[in-house]
């Protein structure tokens, strides 16, 4: 038996191959999380640094944002060699010392794997387009223009602008959903899924417990290039790119989330399972999203998880929108398994995108842990941090200088993480960082809140324990969801246990009837109302109740 196939089969036989299912994943963006090394800029050993903190949270696993080889034009979202660390980040001893630590810790450990588009410096591009008959000619998406030299089509780029790029080596145009120098992978070539396969198994001999994947649903074009029909105004959704872009005009229905992905998540799943890892695909599409969702995560042999946009929408999530949610997710695929998230990377962080009170975000904090499904938490959520603000000048996001200022872009979500209120830098640095430390986060740093038992930092570890301590809430089943005016109300149902959940989303006053039985009152350590038999439940502002009972 050689060395793989014994490290397969001794991970297959000692990892819980449910972990997964109601795992807390906590997200980790390296360029701003810890730097080690004086540069500005966080790495992998920063990362190792901080893995005490992470894991005094309670979460089950980390998801670290890509630190591969890349012109970082993309800040690591443009790969250029996927088995190797950038040096900015380190080296692969580095990442094989954080899969240790974090093993030790009893933290999993996932990566972010872009395998829709690689950079195009990635060596398989730089070959690809030197001709229409090299050996990797047909890798990426590439298309003759029309008889007037226009594109071959219609799509859009998310970052704005046409989807193609022209290129006069080839004299063609080549896909790029993202930054013209991120061209789209052809996945129709077998020759490209089995690379991207080899890639999975490299990480997954080097002991990642699972993957992050990004734009899940961008893998497939359509083979015929087919226009993309125009989407009516009041159908446009701006939770995918910013309301200023065109591309929120397109119904996306052959640029991506074509059939022939299946096949593929089927194979990529096939690659985890002697491993016992995990995947959970970000399914990018402001219409269909969770019908997607349910689509690659139902059957048992897809991925595990997905998470979709809902819940990072722009509009505060309500009672009515959470119930309207869980209802289509309900329809599309019972057994389905979501991955909630307010925050990433991408988006506005939710305490500013929701206008949130301290009281509020508490509340909402409490709510997505007591869903049915996994939870992404994103860096400095456990602190409360709001959106900081990035001047101009500061800007490193392609993205936000393109569309400033009607659209700032993603940096006021990726400034650094702030560890202690003394240090100029907050602790992340000894040096001027990438993007300036936010002065308002610097009162909210780690050190001051973790030894304040009314912080948000302790909030959330209560709000943690109290999941891991109820596996009703951990991986049990949700049912008797209703709604009242602005509260919510439901039960989480596992063998043995009922645990009754009802959050007031609103800052006015709210009484509701208790659920019929005795229960007894679990929700002290997150403010939570008390329930008393045959009395209604008095709910304050932003207040939940949470109750417990055997069956």
């Amino acid at each position: 038996m050689n060395a793989v196939v014994r490290d397969s089969a001794l991970r297959a036989t000692s990892v819980d191959r449910d972990w997964w299912r109601g795992a807390v994943i906590y997200q980790i963006y390296p360029r701003s999380f810890q730097d080690s090394n004086g540069d500005g800029i966080g790495d992998l050993a920063g990362i190792v640094d901080r893995l005490p903190h992470i894991a005094s949270l309670g979460v089950d696993a980390v998801w670290i944002s890509p630190f591969f080889t890349s012109p970082m034009l993309d800040f690591g979202y443009d790969v250029s060699d996927y088995c190797n660390v950038d040096p900015m980040f380190g080296t692969l001893a580095d990442f094989d010392r954080l899969v240790g630590r974090a093993h030790e810790l009893g933290l999993k450990v996932m990566i972010d794997l872009v395998l829709s588009h690689t950079s195009d410096q990635h060596p398989w591009f730089v070959e690809s387009r030197q001709s229409r008959d090299n050996p990797k000619a047909d890798w990426y998406v590439w298309a003759d223009a029309k008889p007037d030299g226009s594109p071959p089509n219609n799509w859009l780029s998310i970052f704005g602008g046409s989807a193609w790029h022209w290129d006069g080596r080839r004299m063609q145009y080549y896909l790029h959903n993202f930054l013209s120098s991120q061209p789209d992978l052809n996945f129709h070539n077998p020759d490209v899924q089995e690379a991207l396969l080899d890639v999975e198994r490299f990480w997954l001999k080097r002991g990642v417990d699972g993957f992050r994947l990004d734009t899940i649903n961008f893998y497939f074009a359509d083979k015929e290039l087919r226009d993309n029909p125009a989407l009516p105004p009041e159908a446009r959704n701006d939770s995918i790119a910013p309301a200023v872009n065109p591309y929120n005009w397109q119904d996306h229905i052959h640029s991506k989330n074509q059939p022939e992905n299946l096949e593929f998540l089927r194979r990529f799943r096939a690659e985890l399972e002697p491993y016992g890892a995990a995947a959970v695909g970000e399914v990018g599409d402001a219409q269909r999203g969770l019908e997607i969702m349910a689509e690659y995560t139902s059957g048992g042999d897809k991925v595990q998880m997905c998470y979709p946009f809902e819940m990072l929408q722009p509009a505060r999530l309500t009672a009515a929108t959470l119930k309207t949610i869980q209802d289509r997710l309900m329809s599309a695929a019972p057994d389905a398994w979501p991955c909630w998230s307010y925050s990433n990377h991408d988006v506005v962080r939710h305490i500013t995108r929701w206008d949130l009170s301290d009281a509020a975000a508490r509340a909402y904090a409490t709510l997505i842990l007591c869903q049915r499904g996994s939870v992404c938490l994103y860096q400095g959520e456990e602190l409360g941090l709001p959106e900081a603000e990035v001047a101009f000048e500061d800007l490193q996001d392609p993205y936000g200088i393109e569309f400033w200022p009607e659209f700032k872009g993603r940096d006021g979500c990726r400034t650094p993480m702030v560890w202690e209120q003394s240090n100029l830098h907050g602790g992340f640095s000894d040096v001027r960082p990438w993007l300036p430390v936010s002065e308002a986060h610097v009162n909210m740093a780690a050190s001051v809140q973790d030894a304040d038992p009314r912080s948000m930092l302790s909030h959330y570890r209560a709000a943690l324990a109290l999941r891991k301590a109820h596996p009703a809430l951990v991986t049990g089943e949700l049912s008797d969801l209703t709604t009242e005016g602005d509260v919510v109300r439901f039960v989480r149902r596992k063998a043995g246990e009922e645990v009754f959940c009802a959050f007031n989303l609103s800052a006015d006053e709210a009484v509701i009837a208790p659920p019929g039985g005795e229960w007894a009152s679990i929700g002290a350590t997150v403010g939570g109302a008390e329930i008393e038999t045959g009395q209604d439940i008095r709910l304050g502002a932003w207040q939940c109740c949470l109750a417990r009972r055997a069956v």
